[in-house]
């Protein structure tokens, strides 16, 4: 069954969910084959198909990943902030005060999601020029949006998150992927939603993304330059 939502709903209404996540209730097989199945019909470059999904629902292979995930929260950098960072992520505080709440909430109860999805590409872009970077990524991001509206679609939450990066040849690992050939580009938290009637988030206002013909002076005149350094 797919919530009865048209399509500006559903793309303004996938939320990255982390406190609504309902830990409780298990989530069919079928639907996570059905979003597998519309996420790869997503573009990708030169018709490669090089996307793969590792799903994980087996408890003892759960509490290994969420282990990971745990220990390599605490070890991630990430870019540092800039100035501009600063400005649009205090445009609205109190929203990016629920992200951080919401992460804070997660990470306490990792060990009980239901499911993990990790979303793979083969060919590694470590070191790789741009353009390499740029199809590799190109080739993914697409399938993995597609299956988060899937998901959304299905009463579903998911999140998109990198945490498990400091540690992905550990990941790697413990579910038998071939590093060397597989990258995997995010570790995804997947279940029901305690409720479905998300909303549109506030953003910046359009003026301060939307450029025609050529770049335009930033309102706020901010020169990007690095103001503090992102933790966590």
């Amino acid at each position: 069954m797919t919530l009865d939502l048209t399509p500006d709903q559903l793309l303004s209404t996938t939320r990255s969910v982390r406190k609504r996540l309902d830990f409780d209730r298990p989530v069919p097989r079928t639907l996570i084959e059905e979003c597998v199945d519309l996420a790869v019909q997503a573009p990708t470059g030169r018709n490669r198909q090089r996307w793969h999904f590792v799903v994980v629902t087996e408890p003892a292979q759960r509490h290994a990943v969420a282990d990971i995930f745990l220990r390599a929260l605490s070890q991630g950098s990430g870019q540092p902030l800039t100035e501009r960072d600063a400005w649009r992520m205090d445009y609205h505080a109190s929203s990016t005060a629920r992200v951080f709440d919401g992460l804070r909430h997660l990470a306490a109860n990792i060990h009980r999601v239901p499911v993990f999805v990790i979303p793979g590409v083969e060919g590694r872009t470590d070191h790789a020029p741009v353009p390499v970077q740029a199809g590799t990524w190109g080739s993914i991001l697409p399938a993995v949006w597609s299956f988060m509206l899937a998901a959304r679609a299905r009463g579903l939450g998911t999140t998109w998150t990198t945490a498990h990066a400091p540690l992905e040849r550990e990941l790697a690992d413990v579910l038998d992927v071939p590093y060397d050939e597989i990258m995997l580009a995010a570790l995804i938290p997947l279940a029901y939603t305690i409720g479905t009637d998300f909303r549109p988030a506030p953003r910046i206002p359009r003026d301060d993304v939307l450029h025609w013909e050529q770049w335009k002076q930033r309102p706020n005149g901010s020169s990007g330059e690095t103001l503090l350094s992102e933790g966590g």
